[in-house]
């Protein structure tokens, strides 16, 4: 199985979401971290519930754009849908424990040269580097 490499979608994403985290903490003084995000637009709702709201909005909505204007997402899921759910249990749990998920921690944590969050970021890129190797090399999958 080849990944494709798209350096210049990948760099805008991630000029994309750089820029979203600055904003949001210059102006509301909170973590872009989703699980965080998300987590306040459900019941029970928090008192900044707009913004949150229009986060996750621009995060759902901003792909359905570009590929309505003619852009692809190359995508492809393999696993059964059995294993994505498993997996998603598996994040889950990682998140409740690592007290965030990898973009609260990778990409505004270790802005802010949170030892916490360096920490967890170097786990999280351990597990993947692991992860990877044993699906591709060992599983063969």
């Amino acid at each position: 199985m080849i990944t494709e490499f798209t350096p210049y979608l990948s760099l805008g994403g991630g000029v994309l979401i750089g820029i979203s985290a600055i904003l949001l903490m210059a102006f509301h003084g909170r973590i872009a971290g989703m699980t965080g995000i998300l987590a306040g637009i459900l019941p029970p709702f928090s008192s900044d519930w707009a913004w949150r709201a229009a986060f996750i909005a621009g995060a759902i909505f901003a792909p359905t754009i570009f590929v309505m204007a003619g852009g692809t997402i190359p995508f492809a899921v393999p696993p059964s849908t059995t294993l994505l759910v498993i997996g998603g249990l598996i994040v889950g749990v990682g998140v409740y424990f690592g007290s965030g998920c990898t973009s609260g921690h990778g990409v505004c944590g270790m802005a802010r040269l949170s030892p916490r969050s360096i920490t967890a970021t170097i786990v999280f890129m351990i597990a993947t580097f692991i992860t990877v190797y044993v699906i591709r090399h060992v599983i063969g999958a």
